[in-house]
């Protein structure tokens, strides 16, 4: 019998996570007060049915797919409703949390009697019967979430405590979404040079595989630049005992909150780093 699984929230992993347990017949719940009409939309289409606090509580699962930045304010909401609930649910965090952010969360939730398991998610939003995006687990009971695996999911436990698939998931974001940054920072410092020409010109001739993989990425970052200002922080406090790495992120998360402010305005900044990519 498939479990009940609550997902927070359809956004656009959270809605494709649903997708591919709906598609085995899971029953997918998620909360849908206060979100946008394209937020309801989109979680109708991935086969989510909207319910409050106490039925969340009462799923077989959780996860917690929301905003880096909201992960400690969503456990903390949910609280009452755990610690009411006569049936604990596996509470798994799949935010790209620090470490530390992780055990702060495990921590709160504790007094309720959840089992609380560390996860972190790499990949794009997945489709059904695709495995292009892994959901990684651990900590003590990681095997009770790893059961989405048999329910059209692709998890692996990693073994560790909790904490340690945050770590896995932030050094794979500091490096993919790092590179972005710097990408971007340089690209629009060859676009106020006026070397822009010059220099996608030789990235064709002598990197060409970097300037594909340029291509490929970074026009889809503006519109999730918002997002990725909280997890570079978190990947600084990840990164923290190494000050120059903790700097560095911190600095990438000042240069997304401005391309995303750059973005929701039509600013020339997005539109120099479209241009140079076009």
């Amino acid at each position: 019998m498939p479990p009940t699984v609550a997902i927070i929230a359809p956004g656009a992993m959270g809605s494709g996570l649903a997708a591919c347990l709906a598609a085995r017949g899971v029953t997918v719940r998620t909360a849908l007060a206060g979100r946008s009409d394209a937020s309801a939309a989109r979680a109708r289409l991935a086969g989510m049915h909207d319910a409050d606090d106490a039925t969340i509580a009462g799923c077989d699962i959780i996860l917690s797919v929301v905003p880096p930045g909201q992960a400690v304010a969503l456990a903390a909401r949910l609280l009452p409703a755990l610690a009411a609930a006569p049936r604990k649910p596996v509470y798994v965090d799949a935010n790209a949390i620090a470490p530390a952010t992780a055990t702060r969360v495990a921590a709160l939730l504790a007094p309720s009697g959840v089992t609380f398991v560390d996860g972190g998610i790499i990949g794009p939003p997945p489709q059904p019967g695709s495995g292009a995006t892994r959901l990684y687990l651990s900590g003590p009971a990681a095997g009770r979430a790893a059961v989405l695996g048999e329910w059209g999911l692709v998890t692996k436990v990693l073994d560790g405590p909790i904490g340690f698939a945050s770590a896995m998931k932030l050094s794979y974001a500091g490096l993919t979404k790092g590179f972005q940054a710097l990408a971007a920072m340089m690209l629009l410092a060859a676009t106020r040079a006026g070397t822009d020409t010059a220099l996608r010109e030789e990235l064709a001739q002598s990197q060409p595989q970097l300037l594909a993989w340029l291509t490929r990425q970074l026009p889809r970052m503006p519109d999730k630049a918002y997002r990725w200002v909280a997890e570079m922080e978190e990947i600084a406090a990840f990164a923290g005992a190494d000050p120059a790495a903790a700097s560095s992120f911190a600095a990438a998360a000042r240069l997304y909150e401005r391309l995303a402010a750059d973005y929701a305005a039509a600013g020339p900044e997005v539109a120099a780093l479209t241009q140079f990519l076009a």
